[in-house]
């Protein structure tokens, strides 16, 4: 049986020659004049567009890849921070990674997915749904951790059949944490007042013009409580570990070497190990990764790529409550 590889290089030099003849037979009969050896040069440029044409179209008749690679870098949100400029550089746009994983689900040629973990966490929805979509991938699925896998990107590698990581790789952060400012002293110095109008007593709940009651710190903690509980069973049945285990973590991080020992990771190894280990999966000599990217406008590819930067601990789940001042996070 011809291989993807072998039918995608006869494509090419048949395409090249093609492309070649046709040039000569345009252009080239008996360069005698300076206008001939133009024809030449034309000839020989001509030749070189129809082979870099004909490539394009064989590496998309017989792709040679056959594991896909996805990442989710920075933290992460439904749209990486609104606009076609993230306000975090290196944010993860949810939707994108969700798309990027659907669309080697239905590529014949991918038979793994490799998803590329370096993130503090995210907003709760938009990491679960990245997590349903790498379950929902059919084949193989490992998580790699390269930096910091924590809170939300910890949820997501529970989505997977493994999660690889190296010793030094930050780990875990399996916790929820809520926040607000109280900034009532400050409006009162300043002159200014909170008058209420609203429809329901917990509405406006945590906005930091006004003192937090009794009824709604409870309130907002039992919702806390309802996330961690969630993200618990997430980690609980993913991972396969007892629920009481994943609460006594404490919404602890560990280093790789520590995480693997508790069996929060399950193999420590570098990417090369981990293409190794892929290759035996599917019984081939090696594997060839291709990096799915979302298609975006140029200017958001460059305002996404002009700047990395370091984020603090405590980045992450953040979502619920934001205009009225109360911030949720991992």
């Amino acid at each position: 049986m011809v291989s993807n590889e072998t039918e995608r290089l006869l494509t090419v030099a048949l395409g090249g020659l093609a492309s070649a003849a046709v040039a000569v037979a345009l252009f080239v009969v008996y360069p005698r004049t300076l206008t001939d050896l133009f024809g030449v040069l034309v000839a020989i440029a001509a030749a070189l567009v129809g082979l870099r044409f004909t490539s394009n179209i064989a590496g998309s008749l017989y792709p040679s890849y056959d594991v896909a690679e996805v990442a989710v870098e920075g933290p992460i949100s439904r749209d990486g921070g609104g606009g076609p400029l993230p306000t975090s550089p290196g944010a993860t746009p949810a939707d994108d990674v969700v798309d990027q994983i659907d669309r080697a689900d239905e590529d014949d040629s991918v038979d793994a997915l490799l998803l590329k973990l370096n993130t503090p966490g995210g907003e709760v929805v938009p990491s679960d749904d990245i997590r349903l979509a790498a379950e929902r991938f059919d084949g193989p699925t490992v998580a790699y951790a390269t930096d910091v896998c924590a809170s939300g990107g910890y949820w997501i590698a529970s989505g997977c059949d493994e999660l690889w990581a190296r010793e030094g790789s930050i780990v875990g952060s399996i916790g929820v944490i809520g926040s607000r400012v109280n900034a009532s002293d400050l409006a009162e110095k300043v002159g200014l007042s909170y008058e209420r109008f609203a429809a329901g007593e917990f509405k406006d709940a945590g906005t930091p013009l006004k003192d937090l009651e009794d009824e709604e710190r409870e309130y907002l903690q039992g919702i806390i409580d309802d996330y961690y509980d969630t993200f618990v069973e997430r980690v609980s049945d993913g991972r396969d570990l007892e629920p009481e285990f994943v609460r006594d973590t404490e919404a602890r991080i560990y280093l790789g070497e520590q995480a693997h020992e508790l069996a929060l990771v399950d193999h420590l190894g570098t990417r090369r190990e981990i293409e190794a280990e892929l290759a035996d999966r599917l019984e081939t000599d090696e594997v060839v990764i291709e990096e799915f990217e979302p298609e975006r406008p140029l200017i958001a590819r460059v305002g996404a790529g002009a700047q990395k930067v370091a984020y603090a601990f405590g980045a992450g789940i953040a979502g619920l409550g934001d205009g009225r001042g109360f911030r949720l996070r991992s």
